[in-house]
């Protein structure tokens, strides 16, 4: 799967540049993106002088960078000038869980590069319907107007783990670009993550990023997207395929990409490839981490099955969020960002003097909760039956 940096590729194969850079040093970092970008054509292939440049990266929460949540302010200032020096207008933008993006992009680091740079904030918080009958799972999507008014996207991933997904990298980054709370409605309506990975394949296909680069010099493990422990993976990964880009993400950490929905319905919908992919830079080997703690099983779906049996089955099998009352502050985070109604869970008669309380049968298994609990006090369990479902051959 990986090529030395000057061989030459197969013309019906994807390209992904994966190079080596140790830590977040900004000289260290600039050369490398540098690099990365002239491996895959140089920055004329992604810009011209004229052209209207969004940076998307990810800024789910505001967190400070050394926890690995979001994209790291020094890969954003090294993309970021790559393009300013190409004559092309940087923006940048992203749609969070909660709260204001420029609180939160000032906590993350970003904010403060970008205000260095001359670089405003895009609109992403209001949207326009765009239809896209080309979908498969969704024919027509609000999109933030700070994305749609861009001549071309950059999508500025980080790599980490996601209960729903196993991995958020260079697809499920684009969710972004969908305005505030309007993102979980899209959890209340593709309630498996099998349709959900579909409709972040269409978003893909809808706004057709120019460039992805993914920071993985620390990546997140465990509890992610937000709670989890950051893991040094040294790596800066590019590529024009973020199917190929995420599958090349899985092979460092271990995870097999099919077990991503949103590699098999990358390929499947002709948006990427998780096949023939040539690796040009650093070998996969060099840098993978067979540690990593990612979810690696096979779980049981009650898709499998007879609908009804499924709706029976699913609060017995499919793995679930637990609270854990010891670390729940009673934020309300996680009741307010339940996509459906009734909420899955809620502060029941006791207002919110106790932990709020799951009622299964209403929950989705969307794990927004667990996303956005700024505690790290929701996890994400597989309950016995599931566990047990896991070791039958299917």
């Amino acid at each position: 799967m990986s090529n030395p940096e000057n061989a030459s590729h197969p013309t019906d194969s994807s390209v992904v540049v994966l190079l080596r850079c140790d830590e977040y040093d900004p000289a260290r970092v600039a050369e490398t993106v540098s690099r990365g970008i002239s491996m895959l054509g140089g920055i004329r292939q992604f810009a011209t002088p004229e052209d209207r440049i969004l940076l998307k990266p990810n800024l789910l929460v505001g967190k400070r960078p050394e926890r690995a949540v979001t994209t790291h302010p020094v890969v954003f200032e090294a993309v970021a000038r790559c393009f300013q020096e190409a004559g092309a207008t940087v923006t940048y933008g992203d749609s969070p869980g909660f709260g204001r993006i420029e609180t939160i992009a000032r906590r993350a680091g970003i904010g403060a590069v970008a205000d260095a740079l001359d670089i405003p904030l895009a609109d992403f918080r209001t949207g326009k319907t765009v239809s896209f009958p080309e979908g498969h799972a969704i024919k027509q999507f609000e999109i933030a107007v700070g994305a749609l008014e861009a001549d071309g996207i950059v999508s500025l991933s980080k790599l980490k783990t996601h209960a729903l997904t196993r991995m958020t990298g260079a697809v499920k980054n684009l969710f972004g670009c969908i305005p505030g709370m309007l993102k979980g409605e899209f959890h209340g309506r593709l309630t498996d993550v099998e349709r959900f990975s579909a409709m972040l394949v269409d978003l893909n296909r809808l706004l057709r990023p120019r460039l992805h680069i993914m920071d993985g010099i620390v990546a997140m493990e465990g509890n992610g997207p937000h709670n989890g422990r950051p893991r040094a993976l040294r790596s800066l990964l590019f590529s024009t395929d973020p199917v190929a880009l995420d599958a090349v993400m899985c092979r460092l950490v271990h995870l097999e990409p099919t077990l991503m929905a949103t590699e098999v319905w990358g390929e499947r919908l002709g948006m990427g490839r998780h096949t023939r992919i040539t690796v040009i830079g650093d070998a996969v080997e060099s840098l993978a981490c067979s540690e990593f703690d990612v979810n690696r099983k096979t779980d049981f779906s009650v898709h499998m099955v007879h609908p009804l049996i499924s709706r029976l089955m699913k609060n017995y099998v499919t793995p679930r969020p637990v609270l854990c009352a010891e670390r729940c502050i009673r934020c309300g985070n996680c009741v307010k960002i339940c996509p459906v109604t009734p909420k899955a869970l809620d502060f029941q008669d006791s207002g919110e003097t106790e932990p709020p309380r799951y009622n299964y049968k209403q929950c989705i298994r969307c794990y927004c909760c667990q996303e956005m609990c700024p505690e790290g006090a929701i996890e994400v369990e597989t309950p016995l039956l599931g566990r047990i479902a896991r070791r039958l051959p299917l």
